[in-house]
């Protein structure tokens, strides 16, 4: 992608161009959003201007889910990302060609641009009985990743399935289905991996960890789970709009119910919220303004990102939250509830709770106060 002398950037076959201004808008944004200065902006327009980052997209045990999350991206949009950011060399869904025609481009981009490329893995990889549960051209998928893998400069798992195995590796898990990482790791491969969970993940997490890679030459900063920490750092419950309602005990028994109309928290439907790290509420999706995302619709989260929660967990168990569980003391759902204030009974116990603390604060003020004054006298 070059800008003309009009200031315009290549819009490839959109059939127009994007502005610099836009274009420089939407680097701004996406800086921000990775929690750099505003002013990266630039520096990411610059980078992702100067040349296209080699992609090869490869599939295992998957729904094709996370390439369909890509194509509803808007800024950028799909055909502005492949022919002007990156450039993607091979994608067994998007790919023109097939057969030894689509194998033959995949090799030939692994030589041309060894140790300079970007893996994408979609889908888990089948460990189980030498991975015969999944095969490409008749080769195992885990040693078509792994050969990939070991020329790529970075990894990038999209979806929970590639992150950690996912829906495939529920119980009974007959494939013995695993994440890019650990079959990676069974192979003796050691390029770093990234990984982008959700089912399917909001595409910008993934268009973001791109821009930065080609803008830093490096991985964004992860968690323990090698999760961006831009966009996994935070439980969903600390950002969900309903979050008001869980504080104040405001709970919807069952679908349908006065509590559900009324828009109140879903933790008793078994929204895994609280133990799920995403920013689903901060970060919608498909570009259609508030409430696009699960919760928001009025359907509990079921944790599709979080390993040992989506897909493991049954789907309208509660919760353990992380951080907070709701007080025993507020009210629960019920005629009155909303906009009744504390009952006699919750008032007391939490002025009970109030004046312990209180009580335990003083007390500890008193005696290290006490201890200084006798260290003082023996000096």
């Amino acid at each position: 992608m070059k800008c003309r002398e009009s200031w315009e950037v290549d819009a490839g076959t959109a059939g127009g161009s994007v502005s610099r201004r836009d274009f420089l808008k939407f680097c701004s944004a996406a800086a921000v959003y990775m929690g750099l200065p505003a002013a990266m902006g630039a520096r990411i327009a610059e980078a992702a201007t100067a040349r296209r980052l080699p992609v090869l997209w490869v599939s295992g045990q998957e729904c094709t889910g996370c390439t369909e999350t890509l194509l509803r991206a808007t800024h950028p949009t799909l055909e502005h990302l492949i022919l002007d950011l990156i450039s993607l060399d091979y994608s067994e869904t998007l790919n023109a060609g097939a057969g030894d025609q689509a194998e033959a481009a995949l090799r030939a981009s692994m030589e041309e641009n060894k140790g300079g490329y970007v893996m994408v893995m979609e889908g888990s990889i089948p460990l189980k009985d030498g991975g015969i549960y999944c095969k490409i051209g008749g080769r195992p998928i885990v040693d078509i990743a792994a050969e990939v893998a070991a020329s790529a400069a970075a990894v990038i798992g999209i979806g929970s399935c590639a992150s950690w195995g996912g829906f495939p590796s529920s119980d009974p898990d007959p494939t013995g289905a695993v994440g890019i990482a650990e079959a990676l790791k069974s192979k003796g491969v050691t390029t770093p991996v990234v990984n982008i969970p959700g089912c399917p993940p909001n595409p910008y997490n993934f268009l973001s960890t791109v821009l930065y890679f080609v803008t830093f030459g490096k991985l964004p900063e992860v968690d323990d789970k090698a999760r961006p920490k831009f966009a996994y750092g935070r439980l969903i419950h600390e950002n969900c709009e309903r979050r008001a309602h869980f504080d104040a005990g405001r709970f919807a028994k069952v679908f349908g119910d006065e509590g559900h109309r009324q828009g109140w928290c879903l933790f008793e439907l078994g929204c895994k919220g609280p133990e799920t790290f995403n920013n689903c509420p901060t970060q919608l999706f498909n570009d259609a303004g508030a409430g696009a995302w699960p919760v928001g619709q009025g359907a509990p989260c079921f944790g599709c990102s979080e390993q040992g929660v989506g897909f493991t967990a049954p789907l309208h168990a509660q919760a353990k939250p992380i951080y907070v569980t709701p007080p025993a003391f507020f009210p629960g759902i019920g005629e009155g509830a909303k906009g009744g204030g504390a009952t006699v009974a919750g008032a007391a116990v939490a002025a009970g709770v109030v004046g312990a603390v209180v009580g335990a604060g003083i007390a500890t003020a008193k005696s290290a106060a006490k201890k200084a004054e006798e260290e003082s006298r023996e000096k």
